[in-house]
């Protein structure tokens, strides 16, 4: 009986039987019930909720650093100190624009998943057909889909037949083809055919709105950030706690009040780590900058950081480990043809320049493979879904005609004379995961079967490769896809990934992700779900893809990364970009990140172990003196000189690790303040020297103090920077230009009384022999400690 479709009210279309007719009708929407629908159901778009750019400016100025260092200038502004209260302040504004500078990029990949959507759609209106705007659209109207066309909301096919591309979405490698009853995903490109379908679903309840929701709400904190507020938080704990004891004590003293706030403000100084957030991102820059010369850009610095740290690569297949591009992987020809002949009768039942990739693979094999015999095409049938094959009649240099069948294997072989070989043949090939076409000839009614033919989207050449070189770097490597299982696992041994496959969605909530290699029949938030489920086991997780179906997951893994041949949504979504056929950025990127951990952390224990020194010798010289060691404006001199000028370590020459890096927060503060206690001993003794020995004024002494923590800095900076002996590697160029000016310019101004009170050349020159001195004996302590804890 046919069928008419009519509008219901819940919001969809329904087919029911038709009265007095013999032939298919289609009544779409009227504009009014339309109207109505997109009034109840919001329009087919996804929403923009992007955050205002100065509330976010506002969010960079509230955070642990940040609120020390507010501190600190409010205590300055207090006593007058406006031009330390103005550099402080600089330094505050300076680490929260980069941080500004290096964000937003969530806004770029919805505006890149916006632009992969149908702008017009034609659409039944009143009975007529129209072109209106995509966002229109409403759950019930009738859409017509042809070729060429984007599918512009999820559609229910009614009538007709199509080739629909849906691999940005799905992840499948092949086109399928969609009949009545076959759904259509918005996004879809239509390769082939023309139909009508029904829109089932609009806006943000369609695959594709998922997507860009999944893409909005995507958000992991980074180890970098863990790792500053770990660093801080430490630091304040201890140096707050002594901080305290120091100003219990100034008040038993009993010290001037006056003198007892300018204390506490350098104390608050001298506890701030202050260049270390702009030390991450300038490391992660210096790391950008050698990754861009080996085709590797870094669209987010923490990319950079997180590389470094990956224990586990979720690598999408198709377009990623593989070239996403059918091609002929075998012939099998049967006895009488030959494999040159099977491709060259294969080739003439295929289309010649239409969007086909099974015809556009067949031809192309065949034209590197061309057959001796000459056949003229006399007429082409192109592939019929219904029936699954392709036809071609041909003229022989005879002068005979013959009939070239090509298809499905169960429809070629019910046209043909039976052969038991090639069904045999077939059921290998598709147990391998390739599809299997056949390929008939013949004058009769009765075929002669002439072979068959394998395709599938081969690895890329260089797949194996790098799996097995992330293998020995202790990255395991995990294959993630839309594809269907037996496809999945044929590919994954092929390039070197061995394990269970996970083959049902949606994925459990507690599944342990850890324990399969291959998850197949996935689709976006299946991904994404994964690489949470991996995260929330403790690992550091990188995500490879290429398409629009990885924008989620490429968003919530900790490096993100988009092959050469992706999407603007995926590059626009992932922190690091190939710009170069193959997989080889990938490694360098591990391996580039891990040198990058290597500067940091160098940094980062110069930094505990001097912030730690400064305010314990600030705390011993105010038992020794009864009077504050340094002043404001010298803690700032210190500030910028010591901690800025120690940001070159973001260029040494280091050796990356060969295990995946570890933030060892614990580890590194027991190390920083076992070296701390070391270095206080030796400040505080030649501190004693200056103030027992050589009697030096209060004025004095504070420039004796200046020298002495500058001096052993240098000496914990070079120490801190070899795993091994501080002798073991050559340090970079920029470092001991940074060194040379820092110890320069504090010799000379203590030399000159420059900002402080002059200083005798022998007693510096003095100072710097003993740090050079302490500087062996704590790289001995230094050698045993890392071994003990484990740092590398």
């Amino acid at each position: 009986m046919p069928l008419v479709v009519k509008p219901t009210p819940e919001g969809s279309a329904h087919l029911e039987p038709a009265v007095a007719t013999n032939v298919f009708t289609r009544r779409g929407l009227s504009s009014a019930e339309a109207r109505d629908r997109l009034a109840k159901l919001g329009s087919n778009a996804i929403a923009d909720v992007s955050q205002h750019p100065v509330r976010r400016a506002f969010g960079k100025l509230w955070a642990p650093v940040p609120w020390m260092l507010e501190a600190a200038i409010l205590l300055q502004l207090f006593l007058g100190d406006y031009v330390e209260a103005g550099v402080v302040a600089f330094l505050l504004v300076a680490n929260a624009a980069i941080g500004f500078f290096q964000e937003s990029r969530a806004q770029a990949t919805l505006d890149a998943l916006k632009s992969r959507l149908a702008l017009v759609a034609a659409v039944q209106r009143d009975g007529s057909w129209t072109t209106v705007p995509a966002a229109t659209l409403v759950a019930g109207d009738l859409v017509k889909l042809s070729l060429g066309s984007i599918v512009a909301a999820d559609v229910r096919v009614l009538d007709g037949s199509i080739l629909v591309d849906q691999s940005m979405l799905t992840g499948e490698s092949l086109p399928v083809e969609a009949g009545a009853g076959a759904e259509a995903f918005a996004g879809a490109l239509i390769r082939r055919g023309e139909a009508v379908g029904e829109v089932i679903a609009t806006g943000t309840r369609t695959k594709f709105g998922r997507t860009a929701e999944l893409v909005q709400s995507a958000k992991v904190e980074s180890s970098e950030q863990k790792a500053i507020l770990r660093v801080v938080r430490n630091l304040a704990l201890f140096n707050g706690a002594v901080t305290v004891l120091l100003t219990t004590y100034a008040l038993w003293l009993p010290m001037p009040r006056g003198d007892i706030i300018p204390l506490v403000l350098v104390a608050v100084l001298s506890s701030i780590p202050v260049a270390l957030p702009s030390m991450f991102t300038l490391a992660a820059a210096v790391g950008a900058r050698a990754l861009a010369r080996k085709g590797v850009l870094p669209t987010s610095l923490s990319a950079v950081d997180e590389a470094g740290g990956i224990d586990i690569l979720c690598s999408d297949k198709t377009g990623t480990l593989t070239r996403n591009e059918l091609a002929v992987m075998s012939v099998h020809a049967l006895p009488q043809f030959d494999d040159r002949q099977v491709l060259a009768l294969a080739s003439l039942a295929s289309s010649d320049g239409g969007q086909d990739p099974v015809d556009a693979a067949v031809r192309a094999a065949a034209a590197r493979q061309p057959a001796t015999d000459k056949l003229e095409l006399v007429r082409f049938i192109p592939f019929d879904p219904a029936l699954k094959r392709s036809e071609a009649t041909v003229r022989e240099a005879n002068g005979a005609v013959a009939r070239v069948v090509k298809g499905a294997f169960a429809v070629v072989q019910g046209l043909s004379y039976p052969s038991p070989a090639c069904s045999t043949v077939v059921h290998e090939l598709q147990a391998k995961g390739y599809r299997v076409l056949a390929v008939a000839s013949g004058a009769g009614e009765k075929l002669q079967m002439a072979g068959v033919i394998a395709l599938s989207d081969p690895p890329r050449e260089d797949s194996a490769a790098m799996i097995a070189e992330l293998t020995s770097l202790g990255v395991r490597t995990i294959m993630v896809t839309g594809d269907a299982p037996v496809t999945a696992k044929v590919v994954a041994g092929v390039v070197g990934i061995s394990g269970p496959v996970w083959a049902t969605s949606p994925l459990p909530p507690g599944i342990q992700a850890d324990r399969f290699s291959v998850f197949a029949g996935v689709l976006p938030e299946d991904k994404y779900q994964l690489v949470k489920a991996l995260q929330k086991a403790g690992h550091i997780v990188g995500m490879c893809g290429d398409g629009a179906n990885d924008a989620p997951a490429l968003r919530q893994a900790q490096m993100g990364i988009a092959v050469s041949t992706a999407t603007d949504v995926a590059k626009s979504a992932a922190g690091i970009v190939l710009t170069e056929p193959g997989l080889g950025g990938i490694v360098a990127s591990v391996k580039e990140g891990r040198t990058t951990f290597q500067r940091i952390l160098t940094y980062t224990l110069r930094s505990i172990v001097h912030k730690v020194v400064q305010v314990l010798f600030l705390a011993a010289g105010l038992i020794m003196t009864g009077q504050a060691i340094l002043t404001p404006m010298l803690m700032v001199l210190m500030m910028v000189t010591g901690d800025f000028l120690a940001m070159s370590s973001s260029t040494d020459n280091v050796r990356p690790s060969p295990t995946p890096s570890v933030w060892k927060i614990g580890s590194l503060t027991t190390a920083g303040v076992i070296m701390g206690i070391f270095d206080l001993m030796f400040c505080v003794a030649c501190f004693s020297t200056g103030r027992f020995l050589l009697n030096l004024d209060t004025g004095t002494l504070q420039t004796f103090t200046v020298v002495t923590l500058v001096f052993s800095g240098q000496a914990v900076f070079y120490v801190a920077r070899e795993r091994q002996h501080l002798w073991s590697s050559w340090p970079g160029k920029w470092l001991i230009i940074s060194s040379a000016v820092d110890l320069t310019l504090i010799s000379l101004l203590a030399f000159k009384g420059v900002l402080m009170r002059p200083l005798a050349v022998a007693i510096v020159a003095g100072l710097l022999a003993a740090a050079v001195l302490f500087s062996l004996l704590l790289d001995l302590l230094k050698v045993a400690l890392f071994q003990r804890l484990r740092i590398a």
